[in-house]
């Protein structure tokens, strides 16, 4: 059970907007950067389906694992506060949903400082 799991459905919505500026202070690029990294890895089919209108693609917690480094897992689960092995089931779950609503109109938001 990851923390998102845990957390009631406001605190589950603040962390979800609170992704992309964590992402973004860890990744060099931030959202936009991991969503190419997940393209150049074969999961273009995934990232498009979070950016369109249609139901969500799923990705697995070892899909995520396979791209991001393991400096930049550590800073992610610091800032969010969680366990590093939470960082991966706990992103498989809100990356999808954080990226469809950060893309309203198929193009992803600049986070809000």
């Amino acid at each position: 059970m990851s923390v998102f799991d845990s957390l009631g459905g406001s605190l589950q919505q603040m962390a979800m907007k609170a992704l992309p500026g964590i992402i973004q202070q860890v990744l060099p690029g931030g959202l936009n950067a991991l969503l190419d990294q997940l393209r150049e890895h074969g999961y273009e089919s995934q990232v498009n389906s979070w950016l369109g209108r249609g139901p969500n693609e799923p990705i697995t917690a070892e899909d995520l694992q396979k791209v991001i480094g393991n400096e930049q897992v550590r800073a992610m689960a610091t800032k969010l506060g969680i366990p590093v092995e939470q960082l991966f089931p706990t992103l498989a779950k809100a990356l999808p949903d954080t990226v469809d609503q950060h893309s309203p109109n198929g193009e992803l938001q600049p986070p809000k400082a």
